[in-house]
């Protein structure tokens, strides 16, 4: 990197300098605290929703839809800006970025979710205000990957498929700024469903497609990756078509678009998956991919029955195990590896991530359940207390190797 930060010498060489020194430190630093914030703020309204024992306001905004837009533009959105603003240089042989890069991304995706949740907490009007600082750090990171495929010329197509990804979620983040002042129900539907299967899904599967395969040859000698770029080029047409039958609430027809990604990466994850002796650490980023194939099972399965007698008998089922399942398990895997390897520590999971993991496996076969069970309100409750169980430790242990320096004293 060309900011070099002097170590820390004293207590626990805890310095906030060193968040500076590397776009992923600051920002999965505040991905983790907008993990906890967000599940906390819903946590708790699930609790009052159901028993009114905390007597918390009532959010102007309705909290299903802000549970849905914080989790997609706020929690997720800065461990990606975190990965791509490091790895798109590495991926098209250029300079490194500085800390003038992505700094203002970290302001913009902290103070976004952090006053979005105080507006939700009573103060409204904060509410909007959130919103637009996130839509200034997502603007941000935004700028400097699309320099950074200007000056590669569009040859890396992963870095192309990340943009398209992140281009598409701008679209939804700037409809639900629109939401916010016109009050138009169907900008907020829309903006969800765009995180869903236009940002994140397409985004987690080209990392999947480009990293996992590579991780996997690196730590497992005769190991074959196969990773062919028709197989993701096949799957962005299925998930946009399924991005506009939802929008056009052609639930009945989901399983046309569902069934063949499905599939493919099915089958994807047959060919690539690692041998038995493989290291927990990679073995984990294999099972969490597992959830997609799943949450897709579940989609389909639900707008075939949606067909047959028109009732959502999944409820929310499949998009949980999209986003706890798949988005849940990959978050706890990846940036764990990620943040193994950059901080100068053996790439192995360790047993605060191996923890985290394993509960948040309980937790998304937990939130599914719930949409079946009695009481599903109670289970709702008791699978959001399990996620803050397992990313409490994680998120500490984290946020100390990001204020500390490298553990074989390397400059990042």
């Amino acid at each position: 990197m060309s900011t070099t930060i002097a170590p820390a010498t004293s207590g626990l060489n805890l310095s906030p300098r060193l968040l500076a020194a590397a776009p992923h430190r600051l920002l999965f630093l505040v991905g983790a605290l907008n993990v906890l914030g967000a599940m906390a703020w819903w946590t708790l309204w699930l609790i009052e929703a159901r028993w009114q024992a905390l007597g918390l306001p009532t959010p102007t905004l309705h909290a299903g839809w802000a549970h849905a837009f914080v989790m997609q533009y706020q929690v997720l959105p800065p461990f990606i800006f975190g990965f791509l603003l490091t790895v798109f240089p590495r991926w098209m042989g250029l300079p490194s970025l500085t800390a003038w890069h992505y700094v203002p991304v970290g302001i913009g995706l902290l103070s976004g979710q952090a006053l979005l949740l105080a507006g939700l907490w009573g103060w409204p009007h904060l509410i909007y205000l959130g919103a637009i600082n996130t839509l200034a750090g997502w603007l941000a990171g935004c700028a400097v990957l699309a320099r950074l495929l200007w000056q590669d010329g569009g040859k890396n197509w992963h870095a192309v498929s990340c943009f398209a990804a992140l281009a598409l979620g701008l679209v939804g983040l700037a409809a639900f700024v629109v939401f916010l002042h016109f009050n138009d129900a169907r900008l907020a539907f829309a903006s969800i469903k765009f995180g869903s299967f236009g940002l994140l899904l397409p985004l987690y599967l080209t990392v999947a497609h480009r990293m996992f395969p590579f991780f996997a040859a690196n730590v497992m000698p005769g190991y074959a990756p196969w990773r062919p770029l028709w197989l993701l080029a096949a799957c962005w047409p299925l998930l946009l078509v399924h991005l506009g039958l939802e929008l056009a609430h052609a639930y009945a027809w989901l399983w046309l678009a569902d069934l063949p990604p499905l599939a493919l990466t099915g089958y994807w994850l047959a060919r690539n998956w690692p041998a038995a002796n493989a290291p927990p650490l990679l073995r984990v980023l294999f099972i969490g991919f597992g959830w997609l194939p799943a949450a897709l099972a579940l989609y389909a399965l639900q707008s075939v029955w949606f067909l047959a007698a028109d009732q959502f008998v999944l409820g929310r089922a499949p998009a949980h195990a999209l986003f706890v399942g798949f988005f849940g398990s990959l978050l706890v895997a990846m940036v764990t590896r990620v943040t193994q390897g950059h901080s100068g520590r053996p790439l192995e999971l360790g047993r605060v991530a191996a923890f985290a993991f394993v509960v948040v496996q309980a937790v998304a076969v937990l939130r599914i359940a719930a949409e079946l069970l009695p009481q599903g309100s109670f289970w709702q409750i008791v699978a959001a207390c399990g996620w803050l169980l397992a990313f409490v430790p994680w998120v500490l242990r984290s946020s100390w190797i990001y204020l500390t320096p490298r553990a074989d004293r390397r400059p990042d």
